[in-house]
């Protein structure tokens, strides 16, 4: 037996120590594993109260709780975490409540359930991984314009009614409000404050207490310029709480602001009164999201909704199915690929049936065991650097490695005509929660004359891009530059050329992936490479060829 010191000692380290950064919410594939760890806990805190389940009726109820859950959830892993709010709850849970249950369990030692939690705490997500998780789910609030309700109770579009999903608590709704608060996002603050204080004012028991989201409620209010409401919230506070401090420093605050502005309206004439209700209307029309860096971002969202996409009828009608045999292949003669036009100009081809479902899951199964956090090129440094706005996990499969991947690459080869020896290797990604990469190049432009001078090969030519999975909602393929999107098809594959034939970047080919509302996105893509297409694809100084 271990003396109790010791293993207090032990745990706190444990607990302390999980400070590298692991990203388990940038890959729904991998975080199935943490399904089955948490299913193990749930067995082994279920042994723990065996032993002393008249002294623990709290941490059964817990466990009890949870078995449910994880029984549920292995049924069907990547369907359960396919769901956002199942995959933040999950991070929220490894990351803090388990945390908590410790301190619980430490009032009775049992060594069984302490040596696994142990054991088991290495390969918990951190922090950083729960806030990622949350932050996924604002994405997904303002890319597919959800209401806060909507998200609490799961009920999103291309949700599986087979999978078990549970509510999100006041709590929950409170980790996401204290979690923009704490990056100043008071917009995403008030929104979900309000949804925990629907919840609460509804009946539903907490441990937060109504105070302190109140407090958060009116300071994000008040941040956002509309004084009248923030001060609303301070009254409600302080008739639960005449003492709070805070609340009563800020009530007189919010007085004397209200009763100077009102003074200088009463003192104004019809100009300056005009101009004063001018000036609310734009702090009313700018209140909202923060600012962004990404000047084309209304344009990605509403691509990633459907909205928006710029294919005239008369355009359309030039688009054509057909069975392709890429000028009499001797492979497609008898066996010709289907072809359909997916936009005229870039030129978008998506090939259907190219893998088989055999062939997507070897390649998953040799991917993900290597998965690693997407990174992405740095124009400053030229090197790989991993970016909030790119959120999956990649690995890189070589075609000596399995006969499955040479002969992904070959086909490759046959279908575009391109010569794939110098492409890069066979790319497969998994996105994670809400999982993305927002608009960028796949080329290297003017201004990143070294992107791809380690190589050695010239820029990238074309992108290959395969679905392995269908995705319930979300998770297209939008250009921003000519409004077209192409949704994922489990099996087929999209091509499009990033050079003109003369060697010059087509900035129209600028493109990104919507973030996964619903499900689990996996790809693989070829980026083929200018050496050796000399013959192939000739060069010519008319951009229009």
């Amino acid at each position: 037996m271990v003396p109790r010191g010791v293993w207090c000692v032990l745990l706190t380290c444990l607990f302390c120590t999980s400070s590298a950064e692991k990203d388990f919410f940038t890959s729904i594939g991998q975080m199935t594993d943490l399904l089955y760890t948490e299913k193990d806990l749930v067995t082994s805190l279920k042994d723990y109260i065996r032993a002393e389940e008249s002294k623990l009726e709290q941490v059964k109820t817990w466990a009890q709780k949870l078995d449910v859950l994880s029984a549920t959830a292995t049924q069907d892993p990547e369907g359960f975490l396919g769901h956002p709010v199942n995959a933040f709850k999950l991070m929220k849970r490894l990351n803090t409540e388990w945390g908590e249950l410790e301190s619980l369990v430490l009032k009775d030692m049992s060594d069984g359930f302490i040596s696994n939690l142990t054991i088991q705490r290495q390969h918990f997500p951190n922090d950083d991984d729960q806030t990622g998780a949350a932050k996924a789910l604002m994405r997904l609030q303002d890319t597919y314009r959800l209401d806060t309700q909507t998200i609490s109770t799961g009920e999103l579009p291309g949700t599986n009614t087979d999978v078990t999903m549970s509510p999100m608590t006041v709590e929950d709704c409170f980790e996401l409000g204290k979690i923009a608060y704490s990056d100043a996002d008071y917009y995403h603050t008030e929104l979900w404050m309000e949804q925990a204080l629907k919840q609460l004012d509804g009946g539903e028991e907490s441990t937060v207490d109504m105070v302190t989201i109140l407090d958060y409620l009116s300071y994000s209010i008040y941040q956002q310029g509309e004084l009248e409401r923030a001060l609303d919230y301070t009254k409600r506070l302080l008739k639960l709480d005449s003492a709070h401090q805070r609340a009563n420093g800020n009530l007189k605050y919010f007085e004397y602001q209200l009763a100077k502005q009102k003074k200088v309206e009463a003192e104004e004439g019809l100009k300056e009164k005009e101009e004063r209700e001018r000036e609310k209307r734009e702090v009313s029309e700018k209140k909202g999201r923060p600012a962004d860096y990404l000047p084309e971002r209304r344009k990605y969202e509403q691509l990633c909704r459907g909205e928006g996409i710029k294919m005239t009828p008369r355009r359309q009608s030039r688009m054509f199915c057909r069975y392709s045999d890429n000028n009499r292949h001797p492979l497609y003669v008898l066996g010709p690929v289907k072809q359909e036009d997916e936009w005229d100009r870039p030129r978008i081809i998506r090939y259907h049936d190219i893998l088989s479902n055999s062939e997507i899951e070897k390649v998953k199964e040799l991917a993900k065991p290597r998965l690693r956090r997407a990174t992405v090129h740095d124009p400053q440094t030229g090197k790989l650097t991993t970016a909030h706005y790119r959120v999956s996990k990649s690995a890189w499969l070589t075609a000596y490695e399995d006969p499955v991947v040479d002969k992904i690459n070959q086909r490759i080869e046959d279908i575009t005509g391109l010569n794939v020896k110098t492409a890069e290797e066979l790319q497969v990604a998994n996105y994670g929660v809400g999982g993305q990469y927002e608009p960028h190049f796949d080329f290297g432009r003017k201004d990143e004359p070294d992107a791809f001078k380690e190589l050695g090969t010239g820029n990238r030519i074309a992108t290959w891009l395969i679905y392995m999975s269908d995705v319930p909602s979300g998770g297209a393929t939008v250009f921003t530059d000519v409004g077209a999107a192409v949704w994922p098809k489990k099996g087929s594959a999209v091509f499009w050329y990033n050079l003109f034939a003369s060697g010059e970047g087509d900035y129209s080919t600028r493109h990104a992936a919507c973030p996964v509302l619903v499900g689990n996105k996996w790809v693989s893509n070829k980026w083929i490479h200018e050496r050796g297409q000399e013959f192939r694809r000739r060069c010519t100084l008319d951009e229009s060829d």
